[in-house]
């Protein structure tokens, strides 16, 4: 099985990931608690793309909403459709990521890394511009820590005896909003 077939046969896991994700992050109003790291903020942006079926009969739907709203692609969930790409802000602290993932490959895209001190400043000269590289890099490190985390939380989810309660507990939400 060469890398494009593999991606495909497991593709359906990043697709639960953000259907499950945009569950949790309404669940409590946005926080989500990691454990050993504490409440992260997750909100699901103005963009989600929603695929369904498979070949020359699949059909890609392009969804845009303010905030958590996305009715339409809530609505899409409903008819079976699932996400394949959504734009998401995430929060930890004093730093607020914003990214838009996929879900076949968990590739991210069109990042946006939180306002530094370093990029406010003027200063010039090597020794600067090697700090402002570093700081970028380890923000970038920092919203990659965040994404895995939160896959590892679904995984260990996906995997356990608990998925066909949280499974029920995703399906409630989608048909009737959080309880």
């Amino acid at each position: 099985m060469d890398l494009v077939d593999l991606i495909q046969e497991k593709r359906f896991l990043g697709q639960e990931f953000l259907a499950w994700l945009w569950y949790k992050s309404q669940e409590r109003g946005g926080a989500i608690d990691i454990p050993g790291i504490g409440d992260v903020l997750v909100v699901f942006e103005k963009h989600m793309l929603l695929e369904f079926g498979e070949g020359e009969a699949n059909e890609t739907v392009i969804c845009r909403g303010l905030q958590t709203e996305l009715k339409e692609a809530k609505a899409g969930l409903l008819m079976g459709k699932k996400p394949e790409q959504a734009r998401i802000r995430l929060a930890r602290g004093e730093h607020e990521f914003g990214v838009t993932l996929t879900a076949a490959t968990l590739e991210f895209r069109n990042v946006r890394l939180p306002k530094t001190v370093a990029a406010g400043e003027e200063e010039e000269g090597p020794e600067a511009r090697e700090g402002q590289i570093l700081e970028r890099i380890g923000l970038f490190e920092e919203l990659s820590s965040l994404v895995n985390d939160l896959f590892r939380m679904f995984i260990q989810v996906r995997a356990s005896a608990q998925w066909p309660e949280e499974l029920e507990k995703v399906r409630r939400w989608v048909h009737h909003g959080i309880d």
